[in-house]
């Protein structure tokens, strides 16, 4: 039935009822006498029913307008809900979930300072994480799941968006007394494979990033232990020979709270560029918008 009625005249009938007076109610509504009447008659034709009769005291609803009056209130009302533009976002009082996914190895460098940023300057904002890796991060944003993601992505679909973050590069993480640094000299690749590697990797496939760079320069290394998360990491290799190969920015986290040894990696890559990605469905959305802003502003520091 919408399809074959005029939603304006429920606007109409609306502030007939309030107004109880054709004149007054074309003076609110900004229309003439005579288009509030053709209007009212079009009421009338519609929903069968007089709506309202005139009296020596003006205008008064029948027990169907009566009926109408309340709906009629909160139609109009959620009408200029829908069409009222949004509040300014204030993060200081604003109450909000996020879910953002990413490999582990941004909890600490990323994560972890966004989370204390967070807790200072909007305490209602609640942030939920999830470990992704590249093609699990945008499934999940297609399906919802996730609101945004940050990590190295090769490409993204045109429905999604993508914001620069940082560059990171890669470094060999080891203890301060460990053998590969008792030459003295610059490592070659031949010294950083002798010794076994510890891997993080959020899918758990004895993978990671760098094997894609050692494939590409006809290399392999010896993996010794794989891990889903950087946990005991520092552990791991303060207490044995073990080297691992990981993104600058996670390594000094550790060479400043544990004492490891952070080397570059004797190898001629490109840096790795790392995107903020999220739908273009928020593209409005001032909260997303402002939460990506502080993940970038986070992610510009130097820790």
């Amino acid at each position: 039935m919408l399809h074959n009625f005029d939603l304006n005249l429920l606007v109409v009938l609306h502030t007939l009822l309030e107004e109880r007076s054709v004149t007054r109610t074309g003076q609110r509504l900004g229309r003439t006498q005579s288009a509030i009447s053709n209007s009212l008659r079009r009421l009338r034709d519609s929903l069968g029913d007089p709506l309202l009769v005139r009296t020596p005291d003006g205008l008064s609803p029948t027990p169907r307008a009566a009926e109408l009056a309340p709906l009629l209130a909160k139609i109009v009302q959620d009408a200029d809900a829908c069409i009222a533009r949004p509040d300014a976002f204030d993060p200081t009082t604003a109450e909000a979930q996020f879910s953002i996914g990413a490999p582990d190895r941004f909890s600490l460098p990323v994560l972890l300072p966004l989370l204390e940023h967070l807790g200072r300057v909007a305490p209602g904002i609640v942030v939920n994480l999830r470990t992704t890796d590249r093609d699990y991060a945008i499934r999940l944003i297609e399906a919802e799941e996730i609101d945004l993601a940050i990590g190295w992505f090769d490409a993204t679909p045109p429905h999604l968006r993508r914001m620069f973050a940082y560059e990171d590069r890669f470094v060999c993480l080891c203890r301060r007394d460990h053998p590969l640094l008792e030459s003295g000299r610059d490592l070659d690749l031949g010294d950083l494979l002798a010794y076994s590697h510890l891997v993080v990797s959020s899918t758990s496939d004895r993978r990671a990033a760098f094997d894609a760079v050692l494939d590409r320069h006809g290399a392999s290394r010896t993996i010794a232990a794989t891990l889903m998360s950087f946990t005991i990491v520092p552990e791991l290799l303060l207490t044995s020979d073990l080297v691992g190969v990981f993104t600058h920015r996670t390594s000094d986290y550790f060479v400043r709270r544990y004492g490891l040894v952070a080397v570059p990696v004797p190898l001629a890559m490109a840096p790795i560029a790392n995107h903020l990605i999220w739908h273009r469905r928020f593209e409005g959305n001032q909260a997303h918008a402002w939460l990506r802003d502080q993940i970038k502003q986070v992610c510009a520091r130097e820790n």
